[in-house]
């Protein structure tokens, strides 16, 4: 498996060991010492994979995490020091996808690097007609009547998990966890503004939806129109 990896860290031994140690298994390796170096070099060059430590000197990893979250699905593994474990349940709930503590066998981060890079590997996503909507899920693109629909990101994400779960009840907390992360459980008014915004673009009549229906106190439901 190879990959080009942004690696975090403000301590210089630990970012030449890891640079050392990713090149000689592969990898094409980029470095920042700060929370905002993290960020300009993961979107000027995205990365296929982040290792990332939690205390840099400029913010924390948490930080760095939740603002990749909101416009990339990049593999994090986070670093931490023994007893942070408040910080690495932080970690996690802001979209990290594994932990290794420090100090830390290289071969150990090696193989979490690898599984963590397999769970995003691309497969081919199929199209869904569901009345007159069309989403192709490989090139994220919708049609509705034939004519484009441009989605925001957020918006396509809400969108695949209703077709991908077509016809299920999919409850508030389900929606906000699949689409916005485990830190947004209780953040019910992105949903709500979501779906509003998403009706308009795909509904012939967003104050009468046939596809995406409310269910009261529950959640939403997209389904196939009665012809």
């Amino acid at each position: 498996m190879s990959g080009r990896i942004l690696v975090v860290d403000d301590e210089p031994h630990i970012l030449r060991a890891l640079k050392a140690s990713l090149r000689g298994a592969g990898y094409e390796v980029d470095t920042a010492d700060t929370a905002e170096g993290a960020l300009t070099a993961a979107a000027l060059s995205p990365p296929d994979a982040v290792i990332l430590d939690l205390v840099l000197p400029d913010g924390r990893g948490t930080d760095v995490c939740r603002e990749l979250r909101t416009w990339s699905t990049v593999p994090v593994i986070v670093l931490s020091v023994v007893g942070d474990e408040s910080e690495k349940v932080a970690a996690l709930d802001a979209g990290a996808d594994d932990y290794v503590t420090k100090p830390f066998g290289v071969d150990e981060l090696l193989a979490r690097l690898r599984a963590a890079m397999r769970r995003v590997e691309p497969s081919p996503e199929p199209v869904y007609d569901i009345g007159e909507l069309r989403v192709d899920l490989e090139k994220q693109a919708v049609w509705f009547r034939g004519e484009p629909v441009q989605l925001t990101p957020h918006e396509f994400r809400l969108l695949r998990l209703f077709v991908r779960n077509e016809g299920k009840l999919l409850t508030h907390a389900t929606i906000l966890r699949e689409v916005w992360g485990r830190g947004y459980a209780d953040e019910s008014h992105y949903l709500h503004v979501y779906v509003s915004q998403l009706r308009r673009k795909i509904e012939p009549d967003p104050t009468r939806p046939r596809y995406i229906l409310t269910e009261p106190g529950a959640g939403y439901r997209l389904v196939r129109p009665a012809s």
